[in-house]
């Protein structure tokens, strides 16, 4: 199978199982947005979610967010991974967003990976969500399932699987096949003990014969 046949096949297969896919974050505005992506990393959407509302009640905006005692930042994210730099990078960030671009978060990449805190993939994921610019962010979901299914080399770093992905994937699914792919990644083809019985996939997916447990 060329990469083209591959790429429709996924990406047609991805429509059908997830046609709603979005991201699962809650927010209101880009603010919220962006401090809620920054802080996802290394822990899941729900967790995050669990702790936003009080977060976003107590500092709503960035200039809230800024002066607020580092020690009620943490408190107030102490359940997820890595908090206290968090916290940190939370009150920087929105420093430099009051300081630097007037309280407003910016929808271009090389401004937003300026932010403290704020990698590719977190930039990628403002600007699809928040500003429906074409991005295709890469995470731990989509980087795996982009090496199971044959869309990039096995051992391929994130920054690779980006580049990569978004010569095969036509621009215009760029986003949709963010928030699908890690649907597929989340809910089905999971890390550890992925779903091979009831996958549609299967037949293409380079490491079947690793799944000994079928």
């Amino acid at each position: 199978m060329n990469i083209q046949a591959r790429v429709a096949r996924i990406t047609e297969t991805f429509e059908q199982l997830y046609p709603d896919a979005e991201c699962e974050l809650h927010f209101t505005n880009h603010y919220q947005l962006l401090v809620a992506v920054m802080l996802s990393a290394q822990t899941t959407d729900v967790n995050v979610n669990k702790v936003t509302p009080d977060l976003f009640a107590a500092y709503p905006t960035p200039e809230a967010m800024m002066h607020a005692p580092i020690a009620a930042i943490e408190e107030k994210i102490q359940t997820l991974g890595l908090f206290r730099m968090k916290a940190k990078n939370l009150q920087i960030l929105s420093r430099q967003l009051v300081e630097l671009h007037d309280g407003i978060v910016p929808s271009e990449a090389q401004k937003l990976v300026q932010l403290a805190g704020v990698g590719q993939k977190t930039a990628n994921v403002v600007q699809s969500v928040g500003f429906g610019i074409p991005a295709l962010a890469v995470d731990t979901h989509v980087h795996r399932i982009s090496q199971r299914l044959g869309l990039v080399r096995k051992g391929s770093d994130v920054v690779s699987t980006e580049r990569n992905l978004k010569r095969k994937i036509p621009r215009s699914l760029w986003i949709k096949f963010h928030h699908q792919a890690i649907f597929f990644g989340r809910y089905h083809c999971k890390a550890k003990k992925p779903a091979c019985q009831t996958c549609p996939l299967f037949d293409i997916c380079l490491e079947q014969q690793r799944f000994d447990y079928l």
